[in-house]
């Protein structure tokens, strides 16, 4: 049995004392002001016990972390016919990378890059507006993390569709290809809104207890997704959360994750923990620097790495 309590005190301390903290995601105005100098860590068990560490109740702009959500959804609207339009393999490129594109003719390499988030905002649209689409977004994680206030942060959406200029070429890429079925505008629209999303690394972690728990929501005992869909979100969490730095994060670290250049990330430890960290001070390759460092540190010290033996526990 682990000391969760004092392991996410020394993690803590240790982050905080870091003195190679990156640099926030300066090309986002809205993101550019954060403080390096802050960390947030929280673990929520299979048990339902909470510890968290240093700036744990602050609220962060998620940005691709939501992509776990949206695709969540978007999996429960079309099913498997979601990867006829996205791939499932990692991309090796940057996030926000166009150079796939062209010689897979328009297909995203998977739904966590930009270009992938962007066909499945495009599914979460359906026949909706991207305003109701956002607020369907909300609700869900509202439910999920069992907390009403979770909101978008309407100066950091304003900041990304000022600037977010590689996301609307891969948009209008992907529509020349046939991959889009609504606007450009109006799927970036969505794609902005739910970047913007914010939440603390205690909501966060809450919100990602059903990737946990096989599928379920702990508070409620309903099943989210199925036990095989939660077990695949996984996977793509594990083999593409971190773009081209995934390889590097899952020999590091071991657990299915997903980043943000906000400086969260949540994993997943099956059958025992989902953990939120957040730092804004990001490595090359727009991860969290502190975030995942801790992460290392958290899995080194409790063995729940989905390599080690006897990391997922009997159901």
């Amino acid at each position: 049995m682990h000391d969760l309590t004092a392991i996410v005190a020394d993690i803590t301390e240790e982050m905080l004392a870091a003195p190679d903290r990156g640099r926030p995601a300066d090309y986002i105005p809205a993101l550019a002001r954060a403080d390096v100098g802050q960390f947030g860590m929280a673990i929520v068990t299979a048990d339902g016990s909470v510890f968290t560490g240093g700036s744990a109740d602050k609220p962060f702009s998620l940005q691709s972390v939501t992509k776990v959500f949206a695709l969540t959804l978007a999996l429960g609207r079309v099913g498997d016919q979601l990867w006829d339009r996205v791939g499932r393999e990692p991309s090796g490129s940057a996030f926000n990378s166009i150079v796939q594109l062209e010689s897979e003719q328009g297909i995203p390499r998977n739904p966590f890059i930009n270009a992938g988030a962007i066909v499945v905002a495009d599914v979460n649209l359906a026949r909706g507006a991207p305003r109701a689409a956002v607020a369907e977004l909300i609700n869900f994680v509202r439910y999920l993390a069992d907390d009403d206030t979770i909101a978008v942060d309407t100066e950091v959406a304003a900041s990304e569709l000022d600037t977010g200029f590689r996301n609307v070429a891969l948009a209008n890429y992907m529509k020349s290809f046939g991959n889009l079925r609504r606007s450009p505008e109006e799927v970036l629209d969505l794609y902005f809104g739910q970047c913007a999303i914010v939440m603390s690394c205690r909501q966060l972690a809450m919100a990602g207890r059903y990737l946990m728990a096989a599928g379920r929501n702990p508070s409620s005992g309903h099943r989210v997704v199925s036990e095989a869909r939660a077990r695949r979100i996984n996977a793509l969490m594990l083999t593409c959360g971190h773009y081209d730095a995934s390889g590097d994060f899952a020999f590091r670290v071991g657990l299915p994750g997903k980043s943000g250049v906000g400086g969260g990330i949540l994993a997943v430890a099956p059958g025992r923990a989902a953990i939120a960290v957040w730092s804004p001070g990001l490595n090359a390759q727009g991860n969290s620097q502190l975030g995942t460092l801790a992460l290392e540190r958290l899995a080194t010290r409790t063995g729940w790495s989905v390599f080690a033996r006897g990391a997922v526990p009997d159901s």
